[in-house]
Order: structure tokens, then C-alpha cells, then sequence
């Protein structure tokens, strides 16, 4: 039997971390050939290098495709796109695949799925018919489910709206999240064993910072990075702060700039630009809680009982545990709801919280769906609108 070559693309340190066991189930899956194609921020030195983890792994990279620019202006970010758009029509037509795989909802993604759909090659979309109202990304996700054949969504809420965009529920698929597998299924450090393994020292309680800017709204990075920093320093002077630095987004870079300034000054501060997932969510599971605006924060850290605050509008719409406080975007707010989770804390509130996201073999119930569909030759591109009838 010829094997079914399927391609996975990946962006940024974060979304490997969520891809991670599923291209190694399809790297080991005999009906298979995996390929890989590293984009984005992995190939940036200012952004870490990440590629090297993805070889560290044991994968090889069969394309490096580079579409990132030293700009984070909304200029530079469409000029990426446009980039990406030629680079991976490309390396699509020197690969072959017959499937490709995509995550999320970034530009990059964006990128290659058009080039994908223009190329005639079924993608299989993962994290579709979710909402960050706060984020272009939403308007991008939506656009990729419906350039995509095969869909899995991390909860039944978005698997009903993925249908709503016209996608035949055959074709959808509820699994859960990746990062929910990767957290049940990882050893992960304790407190100790982290402070040896990054080199750091901690408190008694350390915050966990993970903020990107809201690229809906103009020019408001700055202000809103500086409105969380004074209330984190406001909170107690005696708690550890570890910043994790945000990706290529439209100024990005003057959250990272101003995250470098903060640790300069102040004491038991830490920083990194690329973790291995293994580290971060080790940090993200001895944290006292998580503070920012990153989906992490609501996807990951109630399967960890772990509490969030999610700060202003990039996350607005999502599906949220109990334990993920929505606060705005100004200093008063995110104090009262950080001496809130104190409050909360203290009274032991946060066990064995429901994590919406949670599902078991999330990764195995992909494979399944793919080989279905590759091995039987169940694809057909010429897709039908799915009209939601009246009574439903």
C-alpha cells in the first residue's frame, strides 16, 4: 500500500507544543508519510529559533518556509501573508501531500491554507468555530473553516458553529483540545525540579504572564501592557512574576520591549521567548494563577485547576470553566480580581474544576477521522453548502 502523505504546518513555539503527539502518532503510523513544514516564528532567531525543538524531537523539517519580516506593523503582517502565500504554494508543489494539517487561527495559517485551497489540497482545520472577538484571528479562523474538508473542534458548542458555516457535520468532528491531552498525558516538573531546570528562583507564589496585543483595537499595546504591570506590582511585592514574550503580532514587540525593561528593574522577575511545552505548562501547574489575554488561559489551566484572569477583549466569546476571571483592561479591575482568586484561594475553590475543553484520545480520534477519510478516499473538494434546516 502507497502511503498517504500528510503535511503538518506550524507557526510559533505554541502551537508545535499542541501538535507535538499528534505528528508523532502520524509520524508512526505505518498508512502514513509525514511531513513538516516549519514557518513563522520558528525560523526567527529573534523569537528563539524554535525549529531547533522540532528537530530536537526527532522530526525532520522537510520545508522551511520564511515569510516573517522585522516588522510588526499591520504593513509588515500583510506583506508576511503575501509572502507566505507564494512560499507555500511552492513548497506544496515540491511536497505532494495529500492532506495538509492546520491549528488555530494566526496569519501564517492563514497563509498556507489559501495556498492549500488554490492548490486543490484537502486541509483538516483544528480549533475552528471558535470566537476571539478582540482579534482578527476570528475573522481568519472562519475563513480557513471554509477553506477547509475536515474539521476538529475542542468542544460541541464550536462544533455546531463550524456546521452553522456551512460544513456538513460528517465532515465535523468534536475531539477536545490538544493541550488538555498534552496535560494529561505529560510528566510535568514540580516547583522544585523547574527553579533547577530554567535556572530561576522562585517565591512562595509566582504569577504566570502571558499578554498579546488585542489587534482589533488601534495602538493600544502600550497602555494596556502598562495598566497590568501596575496592578501586578501593586498586588504584593513579595509574589514572583514570569513573563512569557508574545509572538509576531501587530506590536508585539512593544509588550516584549516593555517586558525586558520591567524584569531590568525589579527583583525575582523572570522572562523567557520560547519553552518547551513540558516547561511551560510545568510552570503553568505551580503557578498561584495566570495572568493576560492568551488562550492558555482558558483552554489549559482548568484542566490544571489552575485560575486565570483574562484580561480585555482577545478571548471575548470563548467557551469559559469557572475558574477564568474576565476582568477589563485597566489597573483597578485586574487588582480586585487577582485579591479575588486570593479570596478564592485561601477558601481552597479551585479543585477539580470542569474543564469544558476536556476530552480523552484526543489525538487518537484525529487519527481515526484521517485514515477514514485518506485510506478510503472519502475526499471530495467540490463541497455543498450544508443549510441548517428550520427545526434545528
Amino acid at each position: 500500500m502507497i502511503k498517504k502523505k500528510v503535511c503538518v504546518v506550524t507557526g510559533t513555539r505554541a502551537e508545535y507544543g499542541l501538535l507535538r503527539p499528534l505528528i508523532k502518532k502520524i509520524d508512526e503510523n505505518p498508512k502514513f508519510e509525514l511531513q513538516l513544514i516549519a514557518t513563522g516564528m520558528h525560523l526567527s532567531p529573534e523569537f528563539g529559533l524554535t525549529y531547533r525543538n522540532i528537530e530536537s524531537d526527532g522530526f525532520k523539517i522537510d520545508e522551511k518556509v520564511e515569510i516573517l519580516l522585522s516588522s510588526d506593523t499591520s504593513i509588515g503582517i500583510s506583506k508576511s501573508m503575501g509572502l507566505g502565500l507564494i512560499s507555500f504554494s511552492e513548497s506544496y508543489n515540491k511536497l505532494n501531500p495529500d492532506l495538509i494539517i492546520i491549528l488555530g487561527d494566526r496569519y501564517e495559517t492563514f497563509s498556507a491554507t489559501a495556498a492549500a485551497s488554490v492548490a486543490n489540497i484537502p486541509v483538516a482545520h483544528l480549533h475552528g468555530g471558535e470566537l476571539t472577538e478582540g482579534a482578527f484571528d476570528d475573522s481568519f479562523r472562519h475563513s480557513m473553516t471554509k477553506m477547509s474538508y475536515l474539521h476538529f473542534t475542542s468542544t460541541e458548542e464550536y462544533r455546531k458553529r463550524v456546521i452553522q458555516l456551512g460544513e456538513n457535520p460528517e465532515r465535523v468532528f468534536n475531539v477536545g483540545a490538544l493541550g488538555v491531552e498534552n496535560i494529561l498525558n505529560l510528566d510535568l516538573l514540580s516547583k522544585r525540579e523547574l527553579e533547577r531546570e530554567l535556572d530561576i528562583s522562585l517565591r512562595e507564589k509566582y504569577l504566570l504572564i502571558v499578554f498579546h496585543p488585542v489587534t482589533l483595537e488601534n495602538k493600544t499595546a502600550e497602555n494596556n501592557f502598562k495598566e497590568l504591570l501596575k496592578a501586578i506590582e501593586k498586588y504584593d511585592e513579595d509574589i514572583s512574576k514570569v513573563f512569557i514574550k508574545g509572538n509576531s503580532d501587530t506590536e508585539g514587540r512593544i509588550i516584549n520591549q516593555m517586558i525586558d525593561n520591567y524584569i531590568n528593574e525589579k527583583n525575582n522577575s523572570y522572562a523567557f521567548t520560547s519553552l518547551s511545552i513540558e516547561n511551560y505548562l510545568s510552570l503553568l501547574k505551580n503557578c498561584f494563577a495566570m495572568v493576560g489575554n492568551s488562550s492558555s488561559g482558558v483552554l489549559e489551566a482548568p484542566s490544571l485547576n489552575i485560575p486565570s484572569i483574562n484580561i480585555g477583549d482577545r478571548q471575548k466569546g470563548r467557551i469559559k470553566a469557572e475558574s477564568v476571571f474576565d476582568c477589563k483592561n485597566n489597573e483597578n479591575d485586574i487588582l480586585s480580581t487577582l485579591k479575588e482568586i486570593n479570596h478564592l484561594f485561601l477558601n481552597d475553590k479551585f479543585k477539580n474544576i470542569n474543564n469544558p475543553y476536556e476530552k480523552e484520545n484526543t489525538s487518537d480520534e484525529i487519527i481515526k477521522v484521517i485514515e477514514r477519510f485518506l485510506i478510503d478516499n472519502k475526499i471530495g473538494l467540490k463541497k455543498k453548502f450544508y443549510d441548517i434546516e428550520d427545526d434545528l
